[in-house]
């Protein structure tokens, strides 16, 4: 889940892709920061933070790190936009995303849910076939078939503790993020990468404002802590991840995102005592396998137009 990028981070086009290796650096950051993000939503959970104050605390407490950077590097009226409908309609299926992964990591084990969200590149291949009426052959169908039967051996539906809602609820975020990439592709074409993250965060603020004299509540110093961490982080993990593509191509840095994986697993180890099943390592290898080889096809048909 988060590990394909949550939904509030915007994948910019690379800019002069000479430093590799700092690249890489900066997306290893990147998966620290989004593991970290979804691991604090955890533990304020346990603390008694509902689902909308995590997300609202989130977007609040990142909004004055993502302005400051769009100003200080840009200038402040950088995040004039003509598409504000289109930026709309990005924030509110960023805003669901967002709740969608952090539920999921809050329903399920973190290195399950993060090995979950390696799922996003299927659903952005089936979206691509079903809504671009991209040409989608039988090698990639077949390697979406592996990587939904990886997530059937992760479950292990047959050992009585299917967390359904949990899976459920981090397979949506999934689907999720590959709209959002959808939609962030068509934004590019006239938007910066700033001005994309800005708007984001600052057009779901208001649905969530309106949510919060329901679901928000006072808190302790420690948890208010959290929060405001959960916000910063968060914040940075954004522009780690579009850092790192100013200075390498996606195809680069993009392996360093199964770095999450360790991270998730260190985490929940020392946090919660959890340590994953040898099904859920063999799930994984389905999963990653089966989202690599899409990759892979995808590198081979941008090539060769003609082949599938």
């Amino acid at each position: 889940m988060s590990s394909p990028a949550p939904p509030a981070i915007v994948q910019p086009a690379p800019h002069r892709p000479d430093r590799p290796l700092l690249g890489m650096a900066l997306r290893l950051l990147a998966m620290l920061f989004l593991t970290s993000m979804f691991t604090l939503g955890k533990i304020a959970a346990d603390r008694h933070v509902t689902l909308v104050e995590t997300v609202f605390y989130r977007q609040l407490f990142a909004m004055p790190v993502v302005f400051a950077f769009i100003a200080l590097r840009d200038g402040p009226r950088a995040v004039r936009t003509n598409r504000i409908g289109k930026h709309g309609l990005r924030a509110m299926m960023g805003l669901l995303g967002l709740a969608c992964n952090f539920g999921g990591f809050i329903l399920l084990p973190l290195t399950e849910a993060t090995i979950i969200g390696f799922t996003m590149p299927m659903f952005a291949t089936i979206l691509a076939a079903v809504v671009l009426r991209e040409a989608t052959g039988i090698h990639r169908w077949s390697a979406i078939l592996v990587g939904f039967a990886g997530i059937l051996v992760i479950a292990r539906p047959d050992a009585g503790h299917f967390a359904a809602f949990g899976v459920a609820v981090a397979l949506a975020a999934a689907f999720l993020t590959a709209c959002i990439s959808l939609v962030i592709r068509d934004l590019g074409r006239t938007e910066s990468p700033g001005v994309i993250v800005f708007w984001f965060t600052a057009l779901s603020l208001p649905p969530l404002a309106l949510l919060m004299p329901f679901f928000g509540h006072g808190h302790d110093p420690v948890t208010w802590g959290l929060l405001v961490l959960t916000g910063v982080v968060g914040a940075f993990a954004q522009l780690f991840l579009t850092a790192a593509l100013r200075y390498a191509p996606v195809s680069v840095v993009l392996g360093m995102d199964y770095s999450s994986i360790l991270w998730a697993t260190l985490l929940g180890f020392l946090l919660w005592g959890e340590w994953p099943m040898a099904t859920t390592w063999v799930g994984a290898a389905m999963i990653i396998g089966a989202g690599a080889y899409i990759g892979w096809r995808e590198h081979i048909r941008s090539r060769q137009p003609n082949r599938i």
